[in-house]
């Protein structure tokens, strides 16, 4: 029986899965005619920003096709299906963040209505529309990269696939986390700051453009993201399983050449199927503890998975070593999430520790927020250490010499299986939220907004687990990216090139790519600024001109659309330089590398392929460090500002909210803009580097 065959179809059940849970969530009353009214006005928001945001891209994606199939498919001999394989990864990343983003406009004002007959009726309704967006990103991927794979039978045209995954999920999480940050960040300075007005009051102008945005944010522009790294896990685990030493020992112990090739597939396949089985086990208990609920989700899919993928590697006799590597990836993945959960949980002393300090002011909530924010990069820095050594040695000792790094691959894939369960908490964030909003704008009951409000608790924390867990994966599987870059070169030279530090062109790029997250994350948090800056004059200039506006008089409502123009526009026009930097920096270490290198001569004849191999190498690991850094300590100031207004510390009002307030307000862009959006800067790199390698090498060639 050939099991590969079993990525596909479990991928085929996914997108099933996923169109029941949307008709059972579209079932469900959609409320009073004023929530709908709200419901719509937020979907007509997304959807206009969402077309225009892939209308601009697709301009893109036909350059970069025509860029590839000429330059890789005539001048490095990869062939022209490449240019279809990257137009159909965009089209799959895209499609998938469109359904999720749907549905989760549908689920916002469903679960505010069913939260008027208890918490146990609105939870399904939320967690059920996030799982179509997780269903939705598995199913897409999976499905595609079988179909590229079981046409072509060649990896390198599965990378083309994940480099337009990649690369449309930079631009959707790069423009999303603008967006929805411009609104944020606009609504709680005007709103709370200075009118003294309570989170989603109707009377504020930005309030629907901020609903807007943890659409387009969260719920599209992360499923993205998770649908990119979940990508190229798998292909790179399947570059390194055709390497020339894999193909040897595969062939002798098995028969089949693809073995290792398709192995990658099969797990993940097993994953989705996990993932399944864990959605429809989610269920809030007597006790009413949604959290409770999504962590025994969770922690019952990765139980389900280790149990199917060591049977199944029993079963087909492949050494235990790759099923221990994988298990170390997702057992790092969960202790990754609860670190997170530690350091930016309200219930968590670094949480109350910052609360606390806001009594003192702004100043001070912000040292303790960014002090705690750099403790919190050590434990799953060290995670991700532990874990990749951990595998590369079990699969190093137990299954051959040449299967370490295939074991590091084979973690993150381990990590990544579970994806369909980890948007599905991921994405049931955004939409409680949105349904608290639509509570409050539509004047329900005190009980009914305070049961949004446990739900909206627990998103909070599966959103900040879910980034923890998003970039931990990232950290993997661009590690197996690398070592696939190796091996393309490998394979295409026909020499082992070393990324050894004392090579002057190793250093450079070494040093080039430190600073590229740096600068990335500066230009997508100035965006931010510039069109906050614009919507706070729109903001103040409603407050000012219409009459009866801050009283709420009967009859009186802010212009919302212009709000929501001003962070469309805004977003559309900043997200653009940053995404192109990525890419085209990432082409000319290499190219201008290899170009200075040919005029030195022996030993640098391949001076550009290791400058770029240290450009990876230095991007990886401040990446890694920046983005942890800036998603912990974001979701941590916004959960001391929650804490407060929960009645802690003087409540909604006080000097202490108001310091948290803008503690928050910094940490909007670190977590929902810059922190989120460098895995996928990094994944995009590494990708970027693999993928242009044979044209690299073409070019190295030809000046020697």
């Amino acid at each position: 029986m050939n099991l590969v065959l079993l990525a596909p179809v479990a991928a085929f059940a996914a997108i099933l899965v996923s169109i029941y849970l949307y008709f059972y969530v579209n079932s469900k009353s959609a409320g009073t005619p004023k929530m709908q009214e709200i419901s719509g006005a937020i979907r007509d928001g997304a959807r206009t920003f969402l077309k225009r945001e892939y209308s601009t891209l697709a301009v893109f994606v036909i350059i970069m096709t025509l860029i590839l199939t000429v330059a890789l498919g005539v001048y490095a001999d990869m062939g022209w299906e490449i240019g279809p394989a990257y137009i159909f990864g965009s089209v799959c990343s895209a499609i998938a963040g469109f359904l999720g983003m749907e549905v989760a406009l549908k689920a916002n004002a469903r679960t505010a209505n069913a939260a008027r007959e208890g918490l146990n009726k609105a939870f399904p309704i939320a967690f059920r529309g996030g799982a179509v967006m997780g269903f939705s990103v598995v199913g897409l991927a999976l499905l595609g990269v079988s179909i590229v794979y079981f046409l072509t039978g060649r990896p390198e045209l599965v990378l083309g696939f994940s480099f337009g995954a990649s690369a449309l999920a930079l631009f959707a999480k790069a423009g999303g986390g603008i967006y929805t940050k411009t609104a944020d960040i606009s609504a709680d300075l005007v709103g709370k700051i200075e009118m003294d007005l309570p989170e989603d009051d109707p009377r504020n102008p930005a309030v629907i453009a901020d609903n807007v945005g943890d659409n387009v944010g969260d719920v599209a522009g992360m499923g993205a993201d998770l649908f990119d790294s979940y990508v190229a896990s798998i292909v790179a685990v399947m570059i390194l399983g055709a390497s020339a030493t894999l193909q040897q020992a595969a062939s002798s112990s098995f028969g089949n050449s693809s073995a290792y090739m398709d192995l990658p597939l099969i797990f993940a396949g097993l994953g989705i199927i996990a993932s399944i089985v864990g959605v429809f086990l989610v269920r809030v208990g007597k006790d009413g503890n949604p959290g409770k609920a999504l962590n025994w989700g969770t922690y019952s899919t990765c139980t389900i998975l280790i149990a199917l993928t060591f049977l199944i590697t029993y079963y087909l006799d492949y050494p235990l070593g790759i099923w221990g590597a994988l298990a170390v990836g997702l057992i790092a993945g969960v202790l990754i999430g609860i670190t997170t959960d530690y350091y930016t949980s309200i219930d968590r002393t670094p949480v109350k520790k910052t609360a606390e300090s806001s009594q003192t002011g702004a100043a001070i909530n912000i040292i303790t927020g960014f002090s705690y924010g750099l403790m919190s990069m050590f434990p799953p820095l060290l995670g991700i250490a532990i874990a990749s050594a951990t595998a590369y040695f079990i699969c190093e000792l137990t299954v051959g010499v040449g299967f370490g790094v295939y074991g590091v691959g084979m973690s993150a894939v381990g990590m990544l299986s579970i994806v369909g369960m980890i948007v599905a908490g991921d994405a049931y964030g955004p939409i409680v939220d949105n349904s608290k909003g639509i509570a409050e704008q539509a004047g329900m009951e005190e009980e009914v907004i305070e049961i949004a409000d446990r739900l909206d608790a627990a998103g909070n924390t599966a959103k900040a687990i879910t980034k923890g867990f998003a970039i931990g994966a990232a950290g993997l599987t661009v590690l197996a990216l690398l070592a696939a870059y190796q091996e393309i070169v490998q394979t295409r030279t026909g020499e082992l090139i070393s990324f050894d530090l004392m090579n002057p062109f190793v250093l450079t790029g070494a040093l080039i790519g430190i600073a590229m997250p740096a600068l990335f994350s500066a230009m997508v948090m100035l965006g931010v600024g510039k069109n906050a800056f614009r919507m706070i004059e729109e903001i103040r200039r409603q407050f000012r001109e219409i009459p009866g506006l801050k009283e709420g008089k009967e009859g009186v409502k802010p212009d919302y659309a212009k709000c929501v123009d001003i962070a469309a526009k805004g977003a559309l026009k900043e997200l653009l330089p940053p995404s192109i930097l990525t890419i085209g920096a990432t082409l000319i270490v290499g190219f201008v590398g290899q170009l200075v290198a040919s005029q030195i001569g022996h030993p640098y004849e391949f001076g550009g392929i290791q400058a770029l191999g240290g450009y990876l190498g230095g991007s990886i690991f401040s990446g890694l460090i920046f983005a942890l850094f800036m998603s912990n300590s974001g979701g941590l100031w916004d959960n001391a500002k929650k804490y407060i207004e929960a009645g802690q510390l003087g409540g909604k009002g006080s000097d202490a909210h108001k310091a948290a307030v803008i503690g928050d307000t910094v940490g909007d862009p670190f977590k929902d803009t810059a922190g989120p959006s460098l895995n996928t800067m990094i994944t995009v790199m590494s990708l970027v580097a693999s993928i242009f390698a044979p044209l690299l090498i073409a070019f190295a060639l030809l000046l020697i």
